[in-house]
């Protein structure tokens, strides 16, 4: 799913007004996540430097660019997960992680749990135990 659209200049969350680069460089990411990402190449296509968007990124999401990356990477993996038709190391490297050890990583960073544990706890058709 992309980002919502750019905010009007006027719009604020918090003290950060998005502006149209940033949600051209979201858009990018979301669109590409599955796909092996880098700081200059999201910023070539937001028509950006790279040093603009490192810096503007943070203050504007709340969350550096990696952080980011793999932020939607992971939502579209635990999107994955409940189904058992993949493995979890399809799902790690269809979604863009460039390695299983980084995905489970950052899976356990972000949902407290691992792929396995969370495949468990929410597969499709389980049976209550």
């Amino acid at each position: 799913m992309p980002p919502p659209p750019p905010k009007s200049l006027g719009s604020r969350e918090g003290n950060r007004a998005e502006s149209v680069d940033i949600w051209k460089a979201r858009n990018f990411i979301c669109e590409h996540s599955d796909e092996e990402l880098s700081l200059t190449q999201v910023a070539r296509a937001a028509n950006i430097s790279p040093n603009y968007l490192s810096e503007k990124f943070k203050q504007v999401t709340g969350i550096n660019f990696v952080d980011h990356v793999a932020h939607t990477r992971f939502e579209k993996a635990r999107t994955l997960l409940p189904d058992g038709a993949l493995r979890i190391s399809e799902i790690a490297f269809a979604v863009g992680f460039q390695s299983l050890s980084q995905f489970n990583r950052v899976f356990k960073r972000l949902a407290g749990t691992s792929p396995t544990e969370y495949r468990v706890a929410h597969s499709i058709g389980r049976r209550p135990e």
